[in-house]
């Protein structure tokens, strides 16, 4: 499934999960589904990465993205797997051609503005802010979004359901990348319930935007 970032954007949040089995991977995207939210990252922190792409790339309806991806040669094998798109915690000028030789959309992390001066010299309109709490929560991000406000930034890092508002209130930011709603420790105990529970609640707090 090909996609443009914008499909994200209608739930506004980008589970980022480390899988350590990929026999979890379906369970997962049937809690997520359940709770409203259709969607996720698979990070590359783990051997099973891989095959939970692969597994989730064959659900209808289902959009999986890789994260964590590093290198051109991790670029060839999430694609080959299925992925729908890419996100790296740094701004590698290759993995972002070589996403685009794929016709992938690739989400970099930037930290700086020279990284962004990059990021625009690469064409990008989109990136991910990371770690974003670390770096300086909103009030950095705030103040990066003056000279580039034609930058859409997708933070990451730190997010939790009690600062989440804080940074999707910010003209710059569609969408929040986070993994409190799914915690590897109640994905290991098989506590899937947990998981559809905790991101409704975040759903329902995107919801108050609208309010």
């Amino acid at each position: 499934m090909s996609v443009r970032f914008e499909s994200l954007f209608p739930w506004k949040l980008v589970p980022v999960v480390a899988l350590d089995r990929a026999a979890d991977a379906e369970p997962l995207a049937e809690a997520l589904e359940a709770a409203g939210l259709p969607c996720a990252e698979i990070t590359l922190r783990t051997a099973a990465a891989l095959e939970a792409i692969r597994r989730l790339a064959g659900r209808d309806r289902f959009l999986v993205g890789a994260g964590t991806v590093h290198n051109v040669d991790q670029v060839e094998a999430v694609v080959e797997a299925g992925a729908a798109f890419v996100v790296a915690p740094g701004l590698n000028p290759k993995v972002v051609q070589s996403c685009r030789r794929r016709g992938v959309p690739v989400l970099p992390g930037i930290a700086t503005p020279t990284d962004l001066e990059l990021a625009m010299e690469l064409g990008l309109s989109y990136v991910k802010f990371f770690p974003a709490e670390p770096l300086g929560g909103v009030r950095m991000l705030r103040a990066l979004a003056g000279p580039y406000h034609q930058m859409r930034f997708v933070p990451t890092g730190g997010i939790r359901l009690d600062n989440l508002l804080d940074y999707l209130r910010l003209d710059v930011v569609p969408a929040c990348g986070g993994s409190w709603m799914v915690a590897r420790a109640w994905i290991a105990a098989g506590e899937f319930d947990r998981v559809t529970e905790e991101t409704k609640r975040a759903l329902q707090e995107i919801a108050r935007l609208d309010e």
